[in-house]
C-alpha cells in the first residue's frame, strides 16, 4: 500500500501579491506619464531650442555683416576723402582727417594700401595708415604688420585680383585681431586695401554669456571669432567641425539647409548631440555658426523627469507601505488565521482553537469563509463522531487508501455482561423515558471505552448495541510486497523484522489500551453509583448500573478497506482474524475473565513482553515498561479452521503508568487510588485476584459446559 504523502505548500502572502500589483501599476502609470511628458516636453524644448538657435545665428551673422560694411564703407570713405585732399596724403587736412578717424575708430589698428606688379612678385606699400595709440594701448609692437605680410603675400595678391579675403591675424598679433583684404583702384591700378581691427566689437556683438557658441570662419575654414579666445590666437581651424562639414557639402544657404542636428566628440573622449545652424554674409565669403549642447537645453527636461522618478519612487513607497499595512491588518492576519484554520483541518485537528478566533462578523468575502469554516468544524466533527474519528483524520491528511488491503492487524471486541437484563431493568423503571436513559448511559460508559482506545492508538471500527469493535494497526501504512521476495533477497528479512515490530507495537497498545478499560470501568462503576445514590430520593429515581464487561484481542491479517455502497460506506476490516477477536471475546463468560487475547498474540508477544520459558522469564531492559502478566485458560479449544488453540487471561502490565497515560488526553486527570488497584504496580498479579477485584466467579473447568453454540467452540476430547 503507498501512502498518499500531503505535500506541504509554500504560500506567496496576499499583501506582498497586492504591494506587487499596486507597485506595478503605479510604476507603469506614473512611469508611462513621466516617459511621455518628458518626451513630448523635450520634444517642444528642442524645437524652441533650434528656433531659438537659429535667431541667434540669424541674428549674429546680419550684426557681422552690418560690422563689417561698415568698417569698409568708413575705410574706403577715408581714403577717398584723402586722395581728394588737396596735397595729398601727406598734407595737413589729410593727416587732420586720419587722426580724426582712428579717435573714431578706435577697433582699427592699421590701413594699408598694397600695390603688387604681378601676382607672383612681393606688395609694395602705396599707403599705409597707421593707429599708433592702438599699438600702444594694447602693447602691440609697431612692426608686427610687417611679418603678416611677408607671409601673407600669395594670399594678399588675391585680393588685390579682385577678392574680398577675411584673414586671422591674431596669432601675429597675440590679441583678438582680424585683417579684412580688399580690392582697391587707385590711379588706374589695381591694390588690395587691408583693413586691420579688433575683434572686441565683434565678440560683443557675438555674445559668450548664453548657452549658444557662436562663432565665425573665412573661406579656407580658419577660426577668426570665437568666444573661447585661446582658439583664434592658435589660429585653429575649423575643416573638421561637422557644422563646418555639413555647411560645405551643402553648399548653400537657404532656409531648410541652414540647421542641422550632429554629434561631437568632447576632449574627454565623450560623444555629445549638438544643434548647429550656419548663415553666409556677403563680405568675404565669411560664415556664421552658432551651436547649442543638447544636454543643456535638455537640462531641465532630464530635471524634471528625474525630479519625477524621485516622485514616482516616494509615491510607491507610500503605496507599498499602505497596502502592506492595509492588507496586513485587515486581510492578511484573517487570511493567515483561515489559512492556519485549514493547515489544522487537513492535519485532523477539527477542533483546533483557531477557528473559534475568526471573525464572522465581517461583511465581506473573509467573513464568509470565516463562517464556512467554523460550519466545516461542525460538519467535519459530527462526521467523525458517526464515522471514526482515526478514520476521518487519516481522511483529511490524505494518509488513508481506499482501496482494499491485507494488513497485520489486532482486532479487539468487548460486550457488556448481562445487558439485556440492563435494557429491561431501564423499560421498568423509566418507561417510554427508557430509550434516552439507555442510550445516556451507554454515551457515558462507550466515551470512557473510546477514550482508551484513542489515547493508546485504537481505531474505533463500529458500535453494535453495546458491543464496540476497535482495531490497532488498520491506518497504518502497509506494504506486504516483501513477502514475495526471494529468501535470498537480504532485504527482505529486514523488511520483515520492520514489519513484525509495528505488529507487535499495536498488539501491545491493544493490551495496554484494554487494560486502561479496567481502570475506566472501575472509575464508571464507581461514579454510577455515587450517581444512584445521589437520586435516589427522586420520584423517577435517574440511576447507573453497576456492570462488567468481557475484552477480546486476535491479531492477524485481514482485509482492510471501504465497504458498502454509495449511499453508506464505512472503512473496516473483516476476515478469519476478526471473527476470531469475537469469538474470544464471548469466552470470557465460561473462562471467568474480563480480557482474553489469542494463543497467535500471545505467541507474538511473548519472546519479548512476556516472561515465559521461552526467554527464561527474563526481559530485556528495553522491554520491561512495556511487560504484560497473562495467565493460559487450563481448557484447549478447538476452533474453526485454527485446531487445537489455547485462550490468555490479561492479568496486568506491572510497570504502566495509567496517570500519564490518561493525562496525554487530560492535563487535569486526577487519578483515583481505588481504581488504580485494577492496573499498574499496584495491579493483580495473578488472573484469581483480577477476579476478586471485579466480582467474577472463579470458574470449574471441569464443569463447565464450552458447547454452548454462541461460543462456536469445542473441548478437544
Amino acid at each position: 500500500m503507498s501512502k498518499k504523502v500531503v505535500k506541504k505548500h509554500k504560500y506567496f502572502p496576499l499583501g506582498v501579491k497586492l504591494a506587487l500589483i499596486i507597485g506595478v501599476i503605479v510604476l507603469l502609470s506614473l512611469g508611462t506619464v513621466t516617459f511621455l511628458n518628458s518626451y513630448f516636453v523635450s520634444q517642444d524644448v528642442r524645437i524652441t531650442a533650434e528656433e531659438n538657435n537659429l535667431t541667434i545665428n540669424t541674428r549674429s551673422a546680419s550684426t557681422v555683416q552690418n560690422e563689417f560694411s561698415s568698417i569698409r564703407s568708413n575705410v574706403l570713405q577715408l581714403l577717398d576723402l584723402i586722395n581728394v585732399t588737396s596735397g595729398g596724403k601727406d598734407s595737413a587736412l589729410a593727416r587732420q582727417a586720419e587722426a580724426f578717424f582712428f579717435e573714431r575708430n578706435t577697433d582699427i589698428a592699421e590701413i594699408l594700401l598694397l600695390t603688387f606688379v604681378d601676382t607672383s612678385s612681393d606688395s609694395i606699400v602705396h599707403t599705409r595708415l597707421k593707429n599708433v595709440r592702438f599699438f600702444t594701448s594694447n602693447e602691440i609692437d609697431l612692426d608686427v604688420t610687417d611679418n603678416f605680410l611677408l607671409e601673407n603675400q600669395k594670399t594678399l595678391a588675391r585680393a588685390s585680383s579682385g577678392e574680398t579675403i577675411a584673414i586671422n591675424i591674431s596669432p601675429y598679433f597675440k590679441a583678438g585681431m582680424i585683417g579684412l583684404a580688399l580690392p582697391y583702384t587707385e590711379l588706374g591700378l589695381d591694390q588690395c586695401c587691408l583693413i586691420i581691427f579688433s575683434l572686441e566689437s565683434i565678440s560683443e556683438v557675438i555674445g559668450t554669456g548664453s548657452t549658444n557658441t557662436t562663432f565665425m570662419i573665412n573661406d579656407s575654414d580658419d577660426l577668426l571669432c570665437h568666444p573661447e579666445n585661446d582658439r583664434v590666437l592658435s589660429g585653429q581651424s575649423m575643416k573638421n567641425h561637422p557644422l563646418v562639414q555639413e555647411m560645405r557639402s551643402k553648399n548653400q544657404n537657404n532656409e531648410e539647409s541652414r540647421q542641422i542636428t550632429f554629434e561631437a566628440e568632447e576632449e574627454n573622449g565623450v560623444v555629445s548631440k549638438y544643434i548647429g545652424a550656419y548663415q553666409k554674409i556677403s563680405i568675404a565669403d565669411i560664415s556664421v555658426l552658432t551651436t547649442v549642447p543638447m544636454d543643456v537645453i535638455l537640462e531641465g527636461v532630464k530635471t524634471t523627469r528625474r525630479n519625477n522618478l524621485y516622485l514616482m519612487a516616494i509615491v510607491l513607497f507610500v503605496s507599498i507601505i499602505f497596502i502592506l499595512t492595509f492588507s496586513r491588518l485587515a486581510i492578511s492576519r484573517h487570511l493567515r488565521r483561515l489559512t492556519g484554520a485549514a493547515e489544522e483541518i487537513q492535519s485532523g485537528n477539527f477542533n483546533t482553537p483557531i477557528i473559534s478566533m475568526l471573525n464572522t462578523k465581517r461583511r465581506d468575502e473573509i467573513g464568509v469563509l470565516n463562517r464556512s469554516t467554523q460550519d466545516e468544524q461542525e460538519f467535519l466533527n459530527t462526521f467523525a463522531r458517526f464515522t471514526n474519528r482515526g478514520v476521518a483524520k487519516a481522511i483529511a491528511r490524505k494518509e488513508i487508501d481506499f482501496e482494499p488491503h491485507l494488513k497485520d492487524v489486532s482486532i479487539f471486541f468487548s460486550d457488556i455482561r448481562g445487558f439485556t437484563a440492563i435494557s429491561d431493568g431501564f423499560k421498568n423503571r423509566f418507561g417510554e423515558e427508557s430509550p434516552r436513559e439507555i442510550i445516556g448511559f451507554l454515551n457515558d460508559y462507550m466515551s470512557r471505552m473510546v477514550n482508551c482506545v484513542t489515547i493508546s492508538g485504537g481505531t474505533i471500527d463500529k458500535f453494535e448495541g453495546d458491543a464496540i469493535m476497535a482495531v490497532w494497526g488498520i491506518l497504518r501504512d502497509e506494504d506486504l510486497s516483501f513477502e514475495l521476495l526471494p529468501d535470498s533477497d537480504p532485504s527482505k528479512k529486514e523488511k520483515e523484522e520492520i514489519h513484525l515490530s509495528h505488529v507487535k507495537s499495536d498488539a501491545v497498545n491493544a493490551i495496554r489500551g484494554t487494560i486502561a478499560m479496567r481502570y475506566a470501568l472501575m472509575q464508571y462503576n464507581k461514579d454510577a453509583e455515587a450517581f444512584t445514590k445521589a437520586h435516589e430520593h427522586e420520584a423517577k429515581a435517574k440511576y447507573k448500573p453497576h456492570i462488567r464487561i468481557g475484552c477480546g484481542i486476535n491479531t492477524g491479517r485481514a482485509t482492510c478497506g471501504i465497504m458498502g455502497s454509495e449511499d453508506k460506506m464505512e472503512y473496516t476490516a473483516i476476515g478469519d482474524s476478526v471473527n476470531f477477536a469475537s469469538r474470544t471475546e464471548s469466552s470470557n463468560k465460561p473462562c471467568g475473565t474480563d480480557i482474553l487475547i489469542t494463543q497467535d498474540t500471545y505467541n507474538l508477544l511473548k519472546k519479548d513482553f512476556i516472561k515465559c520459558e521461552e526467554n527464561n522469564f527474563t526481559l530485556k531492559q528495553e522491554n520491561e515498561k512495556n511487560e504484560i502478566v497473562v495467565e493460559m485458560i487450563p481448557v484447549e479449544f478447538e476452533v474453526k479452521g485454527k485446531g487445537a488453540q489455547h485462550f490468555y487471561g490479561v492479568v496486568n502490565m506491572p510497570s504502566f503508568d495509567i496517570e500519564a497515560f490518561f493525562k496525554t488526553s487530560n492535563k487535569d486527570f486526577v487519578l483515583d487510588s481505588d481504581c488504580a488497584r485494577s492496573v499498574g504496580p499496584t495491579g493483580p498479579k495473578t488472573l484469581n485476584e483480577v477476579r476478586n477485584l471485579l466480582g467474577i466467579p472463579i470458574p470449574e473447568f471441569e464443569s463447565v459446559n464450552l458447547n454452548e453454540e454462541e461460543n462456536k467452540i469445542q473441548v478437544k476430547k
